[in-house]
């Protein structure tokens, strides 16, 4: 019964994707079917209610930051931040290595700030407004900045889903994060190059001049209009929380949107609601958008998988999956069955950081090295996480860069990573082989 509905899910799931629609519906069919099945079981709807709201209290969490990001993606536009960058970013970025520069850019924030919605919701805007001006295909630019977002998402000492595999494996996190690097490498220079072939088939066109006119005449084009991004941008080098980080940036936005480029309260209660919506079509085209409601998406897919992931846990409907992963460990090894079993885990509970923490319950027995568990995650679940298109390590990076599904395919560091780490483990961990595992670990 309990593969059956899982079969009902990810059909439902299936059936968004192809007909563009938003997953948003598949989880709360997948939501409906959980419950019946609960229902199925014994338990009441008291009980199943319980289990759900349980996990999905720890989801509110995740919508504060997202309700954060919405804001300043509204109120970036209104204090001419995004609009500085596009008119200063034309003559400084190469535009036939446009995709190159915003890889690098959005790697380099990213090990910085240490989180994929940092970098997304801050220069990934930017870089998506700058794209959409310049005529790069917004799936090719969207995929590229996820790429570059999960570089410092997965290896920052910063980033929270780091901190996450190290507390579950009992391992030291600098030691991680030193291992990861050296693990990262080969990926990310191959990364590179596939983003060094694709530029020139994605080159930034010259901005219409009616563009730059737009945005010239509209704005205050001066160094106060980088005030909010250097909020963001320093904050989080002083170990300042990344929500805190977000509310000042949003501060400073508001500041230099009253007082230099002249909104007024209300326009900027407007923007951070619903978003920037200039009359001018010129400014339209490069700019509109933003605000509380764009997220929405993002909000209902949190709570749903929240809700839901808290019935399958709270009913012990997972728990059969302990011998398989096991077993599947012992038939084709220790790494490929981690990312198996984690990419599993991801797509079923769209969460990243569950995943990693059910990976290590799963496996963990079947690894002598603590050390060894700790990366064998890294190198999986924390990636693949994020080419799932209905878990919220994908969708919401997504949202916030106004693109879809089609970007996924340009996420080449997250697919890239495990591949290579796959045939490369070797040589990090000479005891451990690739292929099949040791039946003494097992």
């Amino acid at each position: 019964m309990l593969a059956l509905c899982f079969c009902l899910f990810f059909a439902m799931v299936a059936a968004a994707l192809a007909t563009g629609h938003s997953v948003a519906w598949a989880l709360l069919g997948g939501l409906a079917v959980f419950w019946l099945l609960g229902r199925r079981q014994g338990y009441t709807p008291g009980q199943l209610w319980n289990m759900a709201w349980t996990k999905c209290k720890k989801s509110l969490i995740v919508v504060k930051v997202i309700l954060l990001i919405g804001v300043i993606t509204g109120l970036w536009r209104c204090s001419g931040t995004i609009a500085f960058c596009i008119v200063e970013g034309v003559g400084l970025v190469t535009p036939r290595l446009f995709l190159v520069t915003a890889f690098l850019l959005s790697g380099a924030l990213s090990y910085v700030l240490g989180t994929s919605y940092g970098v997304c919701s801050t220069m990934g805007v930017i870089l998506m407004a700058l794209a959409r001006s310049g005529g790069v295909d917004p799936a090719a630019a969207a995929g590229v900045i996820v790429s570059g977002a999960y570089f410092g998402d997965r290896c920052s000492p910063a980033s929270s889903a780091a901190s996450l595999v190290a507390a579950v494996t009992g391992t030291d996190l600098y030691a991680n994060v030193r291992q990861m690097l050296r693990t990262g490498l080969l990926p990310t220079v191959l990364t590179l190059g596939v983003y060094l072939f694709l530029s020139p088939r994605h080159p930034l066109s010259a901005l219409d001049g009616e563009v730059l006119t737009a945005l010239t005449e509209g704005f205050t084009i001066s160094w106060t209009a980088l005030i909010p991004a250097a909020v963001m941008f320093l904050l989080p080098l002083f170990k300042v929380p990344i929500k805190w980080a977000m509310a000042a940036s949003i501060t400073a936005a508001a500041a230099v949107a009253l007082a230099v480029q002249g909104f007024s309260p209300l326009e900027l209660l407007s923007a951070a609601w619903g978003g920037y919506h200039p009359e001018d079509p010129a400014l339209a085209a490069v700019l509109e958008g933003g605000g509380i409601t764009s997220m929405a998406v993002s909000y209902v897919i949190v709570t749903l998988t929240g809700l839901y992931s808290g019935i399958l846990e709270g009913t012990g409907d997972l728990e059969p999956l302990d011998r398989k992963a096991e077993a599947l460990a012992a038939k084709i090894g220790r790494f490929p069955a981690m990312t198996a079993v984690s990419t599993l885990c991801a797509a079923i509970l769209c969460n990243q950081a569950v995943a990693s923490i059910l990976s290590e319950q799963l496996l963990g027995r079947c690894y002598s090295s603590r050390e060894e568990l700790a990366m064998d995650i890294e190198n999986s679940g924390i990636m693949t996480a994020g080419l799932i298109p209905w878990s919220i390590a994908c969708s919401i990076p997504l949202s916030m860069l106004g693109a879809d599904s089609r970007a996924v395919p340009y996420a080449v560091l997250l697919w890239m990573t495990p591949l290579c780490y796959f045939f490369t483990k070797r040589w990090f961990y000479p005891g451990a082989v690739s292929g099949k595992s040791d039946e003494s670990t097992v």
